[in-house]
């Protein structure tokens, strides 16, 4: 067995799929899965325990909807080295283009799968001529969302987007807390969002991919935070 295979993560909403395609790739000497998950959260959850080089993400996680796409995003921040294969039964250009803008650098439509393993050594070991000018239009599509913005608007989202708490963005900016609300109202109608999450969230997508039907809700609203 080849003592440094590549290391597979496989997040698929059909266990059989996962389990075939276990045996399948496993047959290969140099590739080896080290996990899977059939959700969202559970993708993202384990994206931050596992060491892997190379995930295999359906792009239709939940039945009608593009869920694949934002877990590859989130994938994507807590592995940036890792690279995404996007899977799919959809042979629809506009869902494969939002594929790639999400960070994949490959997808295969599962129906040819037996081209999975030349797929993943190719994106494991050479670099894509399209992933530096994806990363670029990545970042023009972001300064294009907080283009809005003011110098001191764009500092406190940047706080948001970083994690920080109400008391904690008011010692950080030295700011009383009536201004600080008033400043992240400002900032939450400027980019026609109701939370600090949901304008963080929307940034991180970058206007790419449409809105989901409905957020999830966990943790704890910033904008709430920076209230109290």
């Amino acid at each position: 067995m080849n003592p440094n295979p590549i290391k597979l993560f496989i997040v698929e909403d059909d266990p059989d799929w996962i389990k075939a395609m276990t045996v399948f790739l496993n047959r290969e000497a140099d590739l080896l899965v080290v996990g899977a998950a059939v959700s969202r959260e559970e993708a993202v959850r384990l994206a931050g325990e596992l060491e892997f080089d190379v995930a295999l993400m359906d792009i239709c996680l939940t039945p009608g909807r593009l869920d694949g796409i934002y877990a590859a995003m989130e994938l994507l921040d807590e592995r940036p080295q890792a690279k995404v294969i996007m899977l799919t039964s959809l042979e629809d250009e506009a869902v494969v283009t939002k594929a790639f803008t999400a960070g994949a650098v490959q997808y295969v439509v599962k129906t040819e799968y037996r081209t999975l393993p030349q797929t993943i050594r190719s994106a494991k070991r050479e670099r894509n001529p399209l992933e530096s000018l994806l990363k670029e239009f990545a970042r023009l599509k972001r300064e294009e969302q907080l283009s809005p913005l003011t110098g001191a608007e764009r500092e406190l989202f940047e706080l948001l987007e970083e994690g920080y708490t109400g008391p904690q963005m008011r010692r950080k900016l030295f700011k009383a807390e009536s201004t600080l609300k008033n400043q992240v109202n400002k900032l939450l109608k400027k980019l026609k969002v109701k939370s600090g999450k949901e304008a963080v969230e929307k940034v991180r997508r970058r206007g790419l991919v449409p809105d989901e039907p409905e957020t999830k809700s966990g943790g704890t609203d910033r904008s709430e935070e920076s209230r109290g």
